[in-house]
């Protein structure tokens, strides 16, 4: 079941989600949320997921894997808000899950209904759009928000154009 997005009704406001995958073109994608956030009075999402297969290890090595990988999260995801801070001008929420992307992606969908927007960016490598872009494309109708993907020749000036 779909649950109903909130974000139109008092008291609430449309967010814009951004998915950080350490890709080049995540930072398209957080560009560009964060524009139409601004512009549109909303909120900016930074989702960091932590694949949860990368700790299949002893107990005590399992905790200390755990702990970096999420250090490095916390890391990676500061760095992407001071620049959403200092380029844009708005405050992003930072999210932190571990598991699937798309699973999460869907859980965090669904546990803040103000999320409203998902924006990806594609990539330019020969290989495909890039890893998130592709295992989402095929699975983008069952999002229950609508799914943006830019394309990687797009540059921050003409974002801002477009936004």
């Amino acid at each position: 079941m779909v649950s109903k997005r909130l974000s139109r009704l008092e008291g609430h406001r449309r967010k814009f989600m951004a998915v950080i995958d350490g890709t080049p073109e995540c930072q398209r994608a957080v560009h560009y949320a964060g524009r139409r956030a601004k512009n549109s009075n909303g909120g900016l999402v930074l989702l960091y997921v932590i694949p949860d297969g990368d700790f299949q290890q002893w107990l005590g090595v399992e905790a200390i894997m755990r702990a970096e990988a999420r250090e490095e999260a916390e890391a990676t995801v500061a760095k992407i808000a001071q620049i959403v801070r200092e380029t844009i001008g708005i405050e992003p929420e930072i999210v932190i899950r571990e598991g699937g992307a798309a699973e999460q992606i869907n859980a965090v969908i669904e546990d803040d209904r103000d999320v409203a927007i998902l924006v990806l960016a594609a990539g330019s490598a020969k290989e495909g759009p890039g890893p998130l872009v592709s295992s989402i494309a095929g699975r983008a109708a069952a999002f229950p928000i609508p799914v943006t993907v830019l394309p990687d020749t797009l540059t921050n000036e003409e974002i801002d154009a477009l936004c």
